[in-house]
């Protein structure tokens, strides 16, 4: 009989969470999936490099998984907080909006931008999916990932090019230069393809997710956030993707990359064979409905839609850099500041957002 992945789900509240972290790792099995002497990376989630509630990496999630690490026996000279930068987001401009900052200097760790490391090829022993075909010349890693455990630190929200996003995506953003967007077009083959890698040069996986405030719609940016008070923990990175998927409203299976990854043994994609652990979700459906914005709906017409015939002319030439100028325009000049910014207001009053002040207060100057 097939061994079941194990998803630990806990209810929290801004006075308990640093609390409930530490009690969510315990019960993911952390200190089973995971050697507290291995050097281990610390893999945040940059969606913007702005705040937007639900978007990215919560402060009080780096906080309380770095104080369960540390209550496991995990030392500060071993950890290794990065993120990567895309060509829309700036990795260091994002570790100081979303309050990663005051968090990792309180803990006496230094934030890693990916860009400033050194990257290596790297050639898989197992087939890959795709993306040996979107990059014939062969792609690089980031030499320091490999031999060490990462820890993945999604949030729990829709995504415009995957349906949803978490555990497995939070890869994409750690092992694939700034040119990963050619690969939205295979989004979900790529997402598998990231596991096989993710097997092979990591000794041990471990994902915890923050759905405190989870992002419905148009995801991962132009989101509706909304409270939830829910945090998940798994060392099954699929498995972690496919509950939060179901508390969603999704079906796991339906979702591409889940199907793959769990067709071919990446990891558990089948609820049935996923042991709950902690709170009972089961009749948990937050009606989440994926949406695109105005950018994600323009790349997916110029890879797949009626603007295919264009696609190597704006988006694989020197043109290309209408792309990132479009992004900016329609996310940081037009949205924010209009719809988002509304939004943001209305989660500022909740206990969420004051605790979200709380640690942007705590910003050197």
């Amino acid at each position: 009989m097939q061994k079941k992945a194990v998803v630990a789900v806990l209810k929290t509240s801004p006075e308990t969470v640093l609390e409930d972290y530490e009690r969510l790792l315990e019960l993911a099995g952390l200190k089973q999936a995971l050697d507290p002497k291995c050097p281990t990376i610390l893999k945040l989630n940059l969606s913007w490099t702005k705040y937007f509630p639900a978007c990215s990496t919560q402060p009080w999630q780096l906080e309380g998984v770095l104080r369960g690490l540390l209550k496991a026996g995990f030392t500060k000279e071993r950890l290794y907080p990065v993120e990567n930068k895309t060509v829309v987001t700036d990795p260091v401009k994002g570790a100081r909006n979303n309050a990663w900052l005051p968090v990792l200097d309180r803990y006496g760790l230094e934030f890693i931008p990916l860009p400033e490391v050194k990257w290596v090829p790297f050639r898989p022993k197992k087939k890959l999916f795709m993306l040996d075909k979107i990059f014939p010349e062969g792609f690089c890693i980031p030499e320091m990932f490999i031999g060490k455990q990462v820890v993945h630190l999604p949030t729990l929200k829709t995504h415009g090019h995957s349906t949803t996003t978490g555990a497995v995506k939070n890869s994409f953003g750690g092992l694939l230069q700034e040119v990963r967007h050619y690969c939205h077009k295979y989004i979900h083959e790529v997402l598998a393809d990231l596991m096989i890698i993710q097997q092979e040069i990591h000794p041990g996986i471990f994902g915890v997710m923050d759905g405190t405030v989870a992002g419905d719609g148009a995801g991962p940016r132009t989101m509706i956030p909304k409270v939830k008070n829910i945090i998940l923990a798994s060392a099954d990175s699929v498995a972690l993707d496919a509950v939060a998927a179901k508390l969603m409203g999704f079906q796991p299976l339906e979702i591409p990359y889940l199907r793959i990854c769990h067709e071919h043994g990446l990891g558990i994609g089948d609820p049935s064979q996923i042991e709950v652990v902690g709170e009972d979700v089961s009749g948990i459906n937050f009606g989440f409905k994926v949406k695109r914005s105005l950018v994600i709906w323009g790349d997916q017409m110029i890879r797949r839609g009626f603007l295919r015939p264009f696609e190597h002319l704006l988006l694989h030439t020197k043109l290309m850099f209408w792309a990132p100028l479009a992004s900016n325009i329609y996310h940081d000049w037009l949205w924010y500041p209009t719809i988002g910014s509304i939004r943001i207001r209305r989660f500022l009053k909740t206990e969420w957002g004051r605790l979200f002040l709380e640690y942007l207060r705590k910003l050197p100057d």
